[in-house]
């Protein structure tokens, strides 16, 4: 595992200066910026940013977002942002792709609780003066967007209480769907976006219990269904989060994964 080493001595004000001039010019001196924020802990990172908005009246996350791209600029926004507001970039960052990256939004969506999921829609709109629910709209069309607004806006009850009849008709309710191929029915994107994990989880296993498979491998069939995938992703999310950010390492260390492991950075 690499270690951090932070020089103790060291000035705001130069790092600031020398990430300017980094930006500055046609090309963007990205070895410059890696070796500066890549070499300061949490602390001295947070006293660049001051100093720089100080120095230039510009927010340095904001300027290195119209400088950077791809894995750099979500590596640079773990590095300066505090967890809410880095969860508000990258969530930015994935709408803006939202047909291909939406498991961003999904994982915010169903494996943060309800308060956590609360206080990154508001580091969003105070960031960006747009609800995070408005922007996932835009960005989306269809059944994916019926879903992944549902998701977002949803305050699902965090306690560990179960109905065990419900979680029976509910579990026959997603299986007749997904026997029959009706992913977009009304009650699957209902049952999905409002009961809390604790239901959704009993629902989870009855349906495993009564149909002698998980409700994942059923989903499992036709990769080229977008609603599909999300209303998979969804259910791994909810069901088993540790097990989700395994299958993450699992397919970025044979290079097939691009979604981001957002709890574990």
């Amino acid at each position: 595992m690499a270690t951090l080493i932070a020089p103790e001595h060291f000035s705001p004000v130069e790092d600031a200066e020398a990430l300017k001039k980094a930006c500055k010019g046609w090309g963007t001196d990205e070895k410059a910026i890696i070796n500066i924020l890549g070499h300061r802990n949490a602390i001295q990172r947070k006293q660049i940013r001051q100093a720089y908005e100080e120095l230039y009246q510009e927010d340095l996350v904001k300027r290195l977002e119209s400088e950077l791209s791809g894995d750099l600029e979500k590596a640079v926004y773990r590095w300066i942002l505090d967890p809410v507001d880095r969860d508000a970039v990258l969530a930015n960052v994935a709408i803006k792709k939202a047909e291909t990256e939406f498991p961003v939004i999904i994982e915010l969506s169903c494996i943060y609780s309800p308060e956590e999921l609360l206080a990154v829609r508001r580091a969003y709109q105070s960031r960006y003066k747009r609800s995070l629910e408005e922007d996932v709209a835009a960005h989306t069309t269809g059944d994916l967007r019926k879903f992944l607004v549902g998701l977002v806006t949803t305050y699902r009850y965090d306690g560990p209480e179960i109905n065990e009849r419900l979680a029976k008709s509910e579990a026959d309710i997603l299986h007749e769907a997904i026997k029959d191929k009706i992913f977009n029915h009304e009650e699957v994107i209902r049952i999905l976006t409002t009961r809390s994990k604790a239901q959704l989880k009993a629902s989870f296993n009855r349906y495993r219990d009564e149909h002698g498979t998980s409700i994942t491998k059923k989903l499992l069939k036709d990769e080229s269904n977008v609603l599909q995938k999300a209303l998979h992703a969804a259910i791994r999310c909810i069901d088993d989060p540790k097990k989700y950010y395994e299958r993450y390492c699992a397919m970025q260390s044979k290079g097939l994964g691009l979604m981001r492991m957002n709890s574990l950075v």
